[in-house]
């Protein structure tokens, strides 16, 4: 079963992570993957969203269908998909290169988690990726 890292490591992960693939992120505002994302833009991070559905920019950045379609290295995959969903995302995250598998609130999957985990990815699974960074490192 798996276990989150402790909050030090959380909070140190955070702190280095400069870019961020939000997969499953809507263009509609009143969504909270749109929300969160465009919370970590004004804590610095870049986003890169990832969502085969969406057909132009959102929150200014230009989408893309997987992690590995983006042109640079990402650090964080953060995931907003249902949890039988996410396999494929750790799959996707992994030949990526990404160091860190985030599993927003409420998204749960042991077996990605796992995957990811033995690949050599972080993973942090079931918290918000925004309250831990407001609350853990701060707003600056």
């Amino acid at each position: 079963m798996h276990t989150n890292p402790d909050l030090r490591e959380i909070r140190d992960l955070l702190s280095r992570a400069r870019t961020v693939a939000v997969v499953g992120l809507s263009d509609r505002p009143y969504r909270t993957s749109h929300a969160i994302a465009g919370s970590l833009q004004r804590f610095g991070f870049e986003i890169f969203p990832v969502n085969p559905n969406l057909h132009g920019p959102v929150l200014g950045e230009e989408p893309y269908e997987s992690v590995q379609d983006i042109p640079r290295p990402v650090d964080v995959v953060d995931v907003f998909r249902r949890s039988e969903k996410v396999m494929p995302v750790a799959e996707d995250a992994v030949a990526a290169g990404a160091k860190v598998l985030w599993m927003q609130s409420g998204v749960i999957n042991e077996e990605a988690a796992a995957y990811a985990s033995e690949h050599g990815l972080t993973v942090v699974m079931d918290r918000c990726i925004k309250v831990d960074y407001a609350s853990l490192v701060g707003i600056g």
